[in-house]
């Protein structure tokens, strides 16, 4: 994701304090640094227009993708269908597999009893056949009829003769009846079980391939889900940009409004010196003899408190460092640590305007202050404090109480987290910088 890089400038604002008489130099100077401040307003202007396009834009991916997950859940609840029906025609090709097969065993048995009496027709046959030979090929039907003992007796002969040849010609036909019969049937049956084993085997191919899609599916919908989250993630960060800009465009315009008055004081005071310097020049005119008046004027300058340091920087809070800036086990750290205990006042670092005074997740009770030092601008960030003294917009001045020092966010043990950045902040933190050796610390 693309950070923005906001720009803040607020030198026109810290020194408020002293009001000068306007001359011709000065007056310019004003209106210079009124039009910096009106510059740098619509900059910012212009840097949120571009984030609220960045968000509008992650919104429409962020719809995509939500679109291509349910065209995904779509194919994927087809695919179940599918393989819920594939596995719904294996149990039925298993079963009629099972059927085939006692149908088998039930063929196996009748081939049995088929067998059986083929194999006792065989020996009827080996006893015609033995008795054929033994006879010389010729059976001794005239012998049977020639037995007869009457007329009927031979009639009944002759039937009984002729029945017997019928007889063997009809076990002959019989048996390569069944012989073929049999041969049919395990023909068929074989067929068939075939048949069944090649669309069962056809059927697990389908549902193994059905799986396999399946799995690519729920890995593209696990990606497609991963991918949104990142967008929603981008999308808080962008929010919380535009936030932070528009926070930053309300402290330029409070600076913009103080520079104003500054200015308008600055012109009543030059013409309210004009007029004493008149009323000067009369009276001198008037009596040269009269003297002079002295006025001593006592400026009252607050004394700074103990803890503040010379300079424009001072420390945020008492207390020992605690952890320091760079890497660390637990991942980079862009600020420093310091920790003390009981009620410790956090106090401005340097002169500045409250960019944002907020409650945060992670860090707890925190406070951004932007602030110019030699025409440079920094941002300092105050984090997981118990409580803060000072909203958003504030003007501070360095060594102000902001707050107290805690425990809130995802913190462990009272301390402040101190970071400084060159530059404004961002999410990306691309311009934090080590406080050490800027503020004393």
């Amino acid at each position: 994701m693309k950070k923005s890089i906001i720009t803040l400038s607020l030198a026109a604002i810290l020194g408020f304090g002293s009001i000068t008489v306007g001359l011709p130099a000065e007056t310019a100077v004003a209106a210079d640094k009124l039009n910096e401040l009106n510059s740098q307003k619509n900059k910012i202007n212009q840097q949120r227009s571009g984030i609220e396009s960045e968000i509008n834009s992650t919104d429409k991916k962020i719809n995509e993708i939500q679109g291509e997950q349910k065209s995904v859940e779509s194919e994927i609840e087809r695919l179940d269908k599918a393989i819920s029906d594939a596995l719904a025609k294996i149990e039925e090709k298993n079963k009629e597999i099972s059927a085939t097969k006692e149908e088998i065993k039930k063929l196996e048995g009748e081939i049995k009893v088929l067998k059986e009496r083929i194999k006792k027709r065989n020996e009827l046959l080996k006893d015609r056949a033995r008795n054929y030979q033994e006879t010389g090929g010729m059976v001794s039907y005239v012998d049977v009829l020639m037995g007869a003992q009457s007329f009927g007796d031979f009639i009944e002969r002759v039937g009984a003769v002729a029945t017997i040849v019928e007889a063997d010609q009809d076990i002959l036909q019989q048996h390569q009846a069944d012989k073929d019969e049999l041969e049919k049937k395990q023909a068929q049956v074989k067929e068939e079980l075939a048949s069944l084993e090649t669309m069962r085997a056809e059927l697990e191919n389908m549902k193994k391939s059905l799986n396999a899609q399946k799995a690519e599916k729920d890995k593209l919908l696990a990606s497609l889900k991963k991918e949104e989250e990142h967008m929603h993630a981008a999308k808080m960060e962008l929010a919380e940009e535009k936030e932070i800009l528009a926070a930053q465009e309300a402290a330029l315009q409070k600076a913009i409004q103080l520079e104003q008055a500054r200015q308008a004081e600055a012109a009543r005071q030059a013409e309210l010196a004009r007029q004493r310097a008149a009323q000067e020049a009369a009276k001198k005119k008037s009596s040269s003899s009269s003297s002079s008046s002295s006025i001593k004027s006592t400026a009252q300058v607050s004394s700074p408190a103990p803890a503040v340091s010379g300079g424009a920087w001072t420390r945020p809070a008492a207390g020992r460092l605690s952890s320091g800036f760079g890497s660390r086990s637990l991942g980079e750290h862009y600020g420093v640590d310091i920790a003390a205990g009981g009620t410790v006042p956090i106090v401005a670092a340097a002169d500045g305007v409250v960019i944002r005074s907020y409650y945060s997740s992670s860090y707890g009770n925190a406070i951004f202050i932007a602030h110019s030092v030699g025409g440079q601008t920094y941002t300092t960030v105050y984090a997981h404090m118990r409580s803060r003294s000072v909203g958003s917009g504030a003007t501070v001045s360095k060594g102000q109480q902001i707050g107290i020092m805690g425990n809130t966010g995802q913190s462990y043990g009272q301390h402040l987290h101190f970071e400084l950045h060159k530059g404004s902040w961002n999410a990306g933190k691309t311009n934090a910088i080590n406080p050490v050796g800027i503020v004393p610390l």
